[in-house]
């Protein structure tokens, strides 16, 4: 079983123990990955009623909690993205999803050079489209490269294909994408927060990850046992962490809590 880790919401360590420690101490056998159990400046308040809890019951609770949010419409998510998405090193550009490209803000729209907004839950997984609700929801929307999204398309997430072309080393083959390595872990928690958010209760589809692809219009997307490893091998970065704060603190005030908290995947699914 995985030990028990600190992390801050910027940073995240992992304690590798020698066997000669765990020798002496009885520490539990750490795993490859890092899978250990974290801590936030948010665990006291807007988790505290998650805290401890696992499985279906950890999942009720979470959707209970980032239920509660400001919904904003359609139009309006091309101005967020511009700062959601903002180039750290260059505020006058995104950071585009899947191909890792630096791209004008102003470049928005739909031609062939411009970025548009990614539904990495596809719209049609559930068919909830752009209205207010899942097709606005800036936890799952990000900027990316027009052609590069069309091409993903609406497919299912998996392993293997062959390259994108400007795709930033993103793969696709006939029933799946693989984003590159860098987004991997990103795409994971924008699904998975989606599966949790979105139950069935409030007039929309009750989204859900399994473990095929070729679910078409079916409300659900997979591959799950994929989307977990991913979530292991990319953990939160910093670009995501500031990412999730700045929809928490000005726009849906809801967070992702699997950018908080990456081990709950496991604790859940």
């Amino acid at each position: 079983m995985p030990g028990t880790l600190t992390r801050t919401p910027r940073w995240r360590s992992v304690a590798l123990a020698t066997s000669a420690v765990m020798a002496a101490f009885t520490l539990p056998t750490m795993t490859a990955t890092p899978a250990g159990a974290t801590t936030t400046a948010y665990d006291s308040t807007y988790y505290k009623n998650a805290i401890g809890k696992t499985g279906t019951t950890l999942k009720s609770a979470l959707h209970t909690i980032i239920s509660s949010q400001t919904k904003i419409s359609y139009s309006a998510v091309w101005n967020v993205l511009k700062v959601t998405d903002q180039d750290p090193n260059n505020s006058s550009n995104v950071i585009l999803l899947y191909s890792g490209v630096s791209r004008s803000k102003s470049l928005n729209g739909g031609g062939v050079g411009d970025w548009n907004r990614e539904h990495t839950w596809a719209k049609s997984h559930g068919n909830f489209g752009e209205a207010t609700g899942p097709g606005t929801d800036l936890h799952h929307l990000r900027s990316a490269d027009v052609t590069v999204n069309s091409i993903r398309g609406n497919l299912d997430f998996d392993n293997g294909g062959s390259p994108v072309a400007n795709g930033g080393g993103s793969l696709k083959d006939s029933d799946s994408f693989e984003p590159r390595d860098a987004d991997k872990g990103d795409v994971a928690r924008m699904i998975l927060y989606m599966a949790v958010r979105y139950e069935g209760g409030d007039g929309w589809a009750d989204l859900e990850p399994n473990d095929q692809v070729n679910n078409g219009s079916n409300p659900y997307i997979g591959k799950l046992s994929v989307l977990k490893k991913w979530n292991d091998e990319d953990p939160p970065s910093a670009f995501e962490e500031k990412r999730n704060q700045a929809i928490y603190d000005t726009y849906q005030h809801n967070r992702n809590p699997f950018i908080d908290h990456p081990e709950w995947v496991e604790a859940i699914w």
